[in-house]
């Protein structure tokens, strides 16, 4: 039986700024990547999403950025890999003392905007994100597309939890279309839908040269930061589960996947039983 998780980005406002629909999308997920305070997120803000995440079960997870509140953690900033370090660190501990207050612990990091495409294929961020996580609570799953991030956790052994993200549009390499281009974010609804249950049972795309793209995902980002895009969330769920896809938390998933790795690997090396 297939299992997916299902995560979304929430605590996105800041002050009097309001961002996103997070009480009904959280209706809709098993995860949840709560910002931290640098693009998005202030006390209150992350002390009421985690209180909201731990009154329906979702899991906790903390969403770093570079420090920019003014472009949403979206721009590049050039930072050193000790600054990434440091100030994943710094985000990581923040939420992590809201998650304890609430009586639960974060499970996952996923790293946000420019930061979260720039680890996919800067071996230097990768490791920076790795480290801070390593050094804080090496128990806690890395969210990230394929790419370094996810290359670096494996090796060091930190557990990765692979994301589709099916209204994005790919490009031939697996990296996300910039948002700054035409087309880089799908709007039908019938098309997203189609898309996700496509990752989820198939493990694959086409990107937008009709290269065949494989994506193999643990866990299927969804937005909710407007109305249309909890009403797209909706449909994608239903479209799953329509497909006999189960949705489950991200532990879960991850277990049966590396208990199915371990079978296969024993498969094809009998000394490894």
């Amino acid at each position: 039986m297939t299992k997916i998780d299902l995560v979304a980005d929430l605590g996105e406002s800041f002050g009097a700024w309001s961002m996103g629909e997070d009480e009904a999308v959280l209706e809709l997920l098993t995860s949840a990547n709560v910002a931290c305070g640098f693009h998005a997120g202030d006390p209150r803000t992350m002390d009421q999403t985690v209180a909201r995440c731990v009154a329906r079960g979702v899991s906790v997870g903390a969403h770093p950025s570079f420090p920019d509140l003014v472009g949403f953690g979206r721009r590049q900033m050039d930072l050193t890999a000790d600054e990434v370090r440091t100030d994943v660190i710094y985000q990581m501990g923040a939420l992590a003392a809201f998650a304890k207050a609430h009586g639960t612990s974060l499970t996952h990091l996923a790293p946000h905007g420019r930061l979260g495409n720039l680890v996919a294929t800067r071996p230097d961020y990768a490791a920076a994100v790795v480290d801070a996580v390593l050094a804080v609570d090496p128990s806690l799953v890395i969210l990230a597309q394929d790419g370094c991030l996810a290359d670096e956790a494996n090796r060091r052994g930190v557990r990765v939890g692979i994301v589709g993200i099916a209204d994005r549009a790919y490009q031939a390499d697996g990296t996300l279309v910039p948002r700054s281009q035409p087309g880089a974010v799908i709007h039908d609804v019938e098309t997203i839908a189609a898309r996700t249950v496509q990752i989820v049972t198939e493990g694959y795309l086409y990107a937008v040269d009709g290269t065949r793209v494989e994506v193999r995902a643990d866990t299927v980002l969804l937005h909710g930061d407007n109305p249309e895009a909890v009403e797209n969330a909706r449909a994608v769920r239903a479209a799953l589960e329509a497909a006999g896809v189960t949705i489950a938390p991200l532990s879960e998933v991850l277990a049966e996947r590396y208990a199915a790795e371990n079978r296969d690997a024993e498969r094809r090396d009998p000394a490894l039983r």
